[in-house]
């Protein structure tokens, strides 16, 4: 039985390099070789993938030829096993489900192009035309850039670190790891990578260009698939300031990259929860667009009209149930477990959490307006100010989720801080010294840290949110982002 490999020399790297340039067929397969990985490698093939503490997930399939790809799942199940973990294959495609006898959660679809027949797709598409007009017309221009560009320190490279800085602040989560980490700057060599920039003419070089770096409004990262001759656009991200296009302009450019290349395959990757998925999985789409707008992104990568869909599976042994895997799966993207990704969200101060906090405010004030005035109260009247207090908060907080405002946001936290600074010493002077019971205890304690958590949250989301408007100029649209 073959054990697994630390990812911590380069010679590992080189080995799966080696074998992904003969069996690299998977959209993902290339990412593997990024930071974070594990090997576990079997005469003929090897296994990348992510030890959570409970499971071994794994990237796709194995990397190993088609008729060895199930006796090489099956060594890497025993495996883990035997070091007590679970296994699981997530992002596979129907090649690996058609060659083994796990079972096979749909879990979203990828589109898929032809780079060949791009630009006559592109006639037949008005709409998309228009887009990539309307950028240009912003002196929007895209270049491929090499590798030499990017070393560490140099200005594009700074400009494009800015950029993913920027980008992963907008986003509702925190960032993620395993197969959606954002580092483009991994074997540079192997990949292709575009620029866009505003006011930058095409063409020009970037020699002498001083200033000019700071004009990128976006890039578009693209990893080989080497076993299809093929090319997945791995990251895809813009700045707030780009103007509108600058994203399609950057796909057209890396599907005439593609097509000059002689290649016939190219995906933007797993839309999740798309397609026909399970009932639960349809819910957690539903009700998580606060979090990731799985709608949206499946429906930015239709307007560039796919040829296909093609279905994405997760696959674990059938003796497993499909909810652990499931969870095994989130845990490997959440990198530090669950629980502790959970509360960095809640912290970071999504929309979706700042309008629970609103909402909570009316049963709070509800329950406020029964409690026995005498002893939570050290006057009548401040009852009522508090429910006041309270309602007023939760109007403020669902304005400000319709729109960012930096002077609104600074408000309700000092609002809150307020708060949680006079319930604590009205706890502290009032309600303490006549304690007499467990669940009054329990009263006052969830009184003083429910303000001292919302105060977190909302002093995070401020930050967060100030510093985005700060570089988009223009202020922040609190939507779901993709």
């Amino acid at each position: 039985m073959s054990a697994p490999v630390s990812t911590s020399g380069e010679s590992e790297r080189a080995r799966v390099l080696s074998l992904l340039r003969a069996f690299g067929w998977n959209a993902t397969s290339f990412q593997v070789l990024e930071q974070g990985w594990r090997y576990w490698f079997e005469p003929g093939g090897c296994v990348a993938y992510v030890d959570t503490g409970r499971a071994w997930v794994a990237a796709g399939a194995p990397l190993a030829a088609e008729r060895d790809m199930a006796r090489v799942a099956a060594g890497f199940v025993q495996a883990a096993r035997a070091e007590g973990r679970s296994a699981l294959f997530f992002a596979t495609e129907e090649r690996f489900v058609a060659q083994t006898d796990y079972a096979a959660l749909l879990i979203g679809e990828q589109p898929l192009w032809d780079p060949q027949h791009w630009v006559r797709s592109l006639e037949h598409n008005a709409s998309l035309r228009e887009q990539l007009r309307r950028a240009r017309a912003k002196g929007v221009s895209v270049q491929s850039v090499r590798a030499g560009e990017l070393e560490p320190g140099t200005p594009l490279r700074q400009a494009l670190e800015r950029l993913i800085r920027e980008w992963l602040c907008a986003k509702p989560m925190p960032p993620m790891g395993f197969l959606v980490r954002v580092d483009p700057f991994q074997l540079m060599t192997e990949r292709r990578l575009f620029v866009a920039r505003r006011g930058h003419r095409a063409g020009s070089s970037d020699e002498g260009a001083g200033d000019g770096e700071q004009d990128v409004v976006g890039f578009a990262a693209v990893i080989p698939v080497y076993a299809r001759q093929g090319w997945f656009l791995e990251d895809l991200i813009r700045s707030a300031r780009a103007p509108n296009g600058t994203t399609e302009l950057l796909v057209d450019a890396a599907m005439r990259d593609a097509a000059a290349l002689g290649s016939r395959y190219l995906t933007l990757g797993l839309s999740p929860l798309a397609g026909p998925v399970s009932r639960p999985l349809r819910w957690a789409s539903k009700y998580s667009a606060g979090l990731y707008d799985f709608r949206g992104v499946r429906a930015f990568k239709s307007k560039f009209r796919p040829v296909l869909w093609s279905p994405i599976y997760l696959s674990h042994p059938r003796d497993r149930s499909a909810a652990l895997a499931l969870y095994h799966s989130l845990s490997a993207f959440a990198q530090r477990g669950l629980w502790s990704y959970g509360l960095s969200t809640l912290l970071r101060g999504p929309d979706m959490v700042l309008r629970g906090l609103a909402l909570l405010l009316l049963p709070w004030s509800v329950l406020l307006a029964c409690l026995n005035v005498a002893w939570w109260f050290p006057r009548a009247w401040m009852q009522w100010a508090w429910i006041a207090f309270d309602l007023a908060l939760a109007l403020l907080l669902l304005v400000l989720t319709r729109r960012f405002r930096r002077w609104l946001s600074r408000l309700l936290v000092g609002l809150v801080l307020a708060d949680t600074l006079l319930t604590g010493i009205q706890a502290a002077v009032f309600n303490l010294p006549r304690i007499q019971s467990l669940s009054a205890a329990i009263g006052v304690l969830v009184g003083v840290l429910a303000p001292a958590f919302a105060s977190l949250v909302l002093l995070s989301s401020h930050r967060r949110l100030s510093a985005l408007a700060h570089s988009s100029e223009k202020g922040v649209k609190l939507v779901p982002t993709s």
